[in-house]
């Protein structure tokens, strides 16, 4: 008898994740009893300072809507047969683009018409920033690993060239752009909620939030619903059959990859437009590459992202507040357990995988020879 070599669908987006996250979960656990901590009150207060009153709620879903673009900006990718690593160029430089918008146009522009002109600032710089090592890679063969992550080097390279030789407001010692016109900035949570007498702290969350949402069920529309993701997820699975069916595996490597660069470059929006108000060197903040790990635990599916994304926002969020509550626990134990998650989500998923699919076979040959056994002679 052979064995099955796929999980089920559900098995697969579902139960290995969570199979993944408890084992992280159990040595993180083992590493904070060793160091001297008590793992249920480190995570007690992890929950509760992600998600025990409206403002720690806030601030996670504030960095949830950064980490679903940039797993979504991965996952577009790979399921065009690409490893996007370059999140990080791509959102700076989409941050560029909604900087170089706002100072542009801000003073003469009202608010409605601003904040589309930034998000489409955002997409097109994030896309023409990704077009590139896409276009290297599908005409000159030139890997897209390598080449998105140079241009990540590049990107902090021409940030940081134009904030202080171009950019920079004049008398201001620090690295950054002047202050956007009130125009230019993205609702926040606390405005909207207050509008409808919903009483709401002021934090971080704005309504990029919203943007999110809506990127995550388009991005599930178009790899599920449309002859374009068709197209894109036969390239990444099969280059040379999708070429014999009639479809063109340059241009769809082209066309996921500035996707993917457009995805990233929201990010900008939800930093530079709906939180500082002007353009910095440093917004991004390793979010980027968080979105690899984001883009792993969730299976590279759309609302296994988001749910990783939300993960990840409580553990930032949570592991700030673990700071203050717990003394001598310091920053770089929330790190410890988020290198963990990407260890079993990422080198350890295919391990766990196979256990299930060896325990499903097992389960689905116990199932067959009861039945049989069962039936009327």
């Amino acid at each position: 008898m052979t064995r099955p070599q796929e999980l089920p669908r559900w098995v697969d987006l579902l139960v290995v994740p969570l199979l993944n996250l408890a084992l992280a979960l159990l040595v993180a656990g083992l590493v904070v009893l060793a160091a001297g901590f008590q793992p249920g009150q480190v995570l007690a207060l992890l929950v509760k300072g992600a998600f025990g009153s409206q403002a720690g709620i806030a601030y996670t879903l504030y960095y949830t809507t950064t980490f679903v673009f940039t797993g979504l900006a991965v996952a577009v990718a790979f399921h065009g047969g690409l490893f996007n690593i370059g999140g990080e160029g791509q959102a700076m430089v989409g941050g560029l683009g909604v900087g170089l918008a706002a100072l542009a146009w801000s003073a003469h522009l009202p608010g409605w018409a601003m904040v589309p002109v930034m998000v489409a600032a955002a997409t097109l710089f994030g896309m023409a920033w990704a077009a590139v090592p896409a276009a290297l890679q599908a005409w000159r063969g030139s890997h897209v690993v390598i080449t998105t992550i140079m241009f990540n080097f590049i990107a902090s390279a021409l940030l940081s060239y134009l904030l202080v030789h171009v950019l920079k407001d004049p008398g201001n010692m620090t690295p950054e752009s002047r202050a956007f016109a009130e125009s230019a900035r993205v609702p926040g949570m606390h405005e909207l909620l207050g509008a409808l007498g919903i009483a709401w702290p002021r934090t971080p969350l704005n309504a990029t939030v919203g943007l999110a949402a809506m990127a995550a069920v388009g991005v599930h529309l178009l790899l599920r619903h449309t002859r374009a993701g068709y197209a894109l997820r036969a390239v990444g699975f099969s280059p040379e059959a999708a070429r014999y069916a009639g479809m063109a595996p340059r241009r769809v490597v082209l066309s996921s990859m500035a996707l993917s660069g457009a995805l990233a470059g929201l990010v900008g929006v939800n930093e530079i437009a709906g939180v500082h108000g002007r353009l910095l060197l440093d917004f991004v903040a390793g979010a980027g590459f968080a979105g690899i790990a984001v883009s792993l635990i969730g299976r590279n599916h759309p609302v296994g992202i988001v749910l990783a994304s939300l993960l990840f926002g409580a553990l930032y969020q949570g592991g700030a507040e673990l700071a203050f509550e717990i003394p001598g626990f310091s920053r770089d134990m929330v790190f410890m357990l988020q290198g963990l998650i990407v260890l079993f989500a990422g080198a350890m998923a295919q391990v766990s995988a196979a256990w299930l699919a060896r325990g499903w076979w097992h389960w689905q040959r116990r199932h067959r020879v009861s039945a049989t056994d069962g039936a009327p002679a």
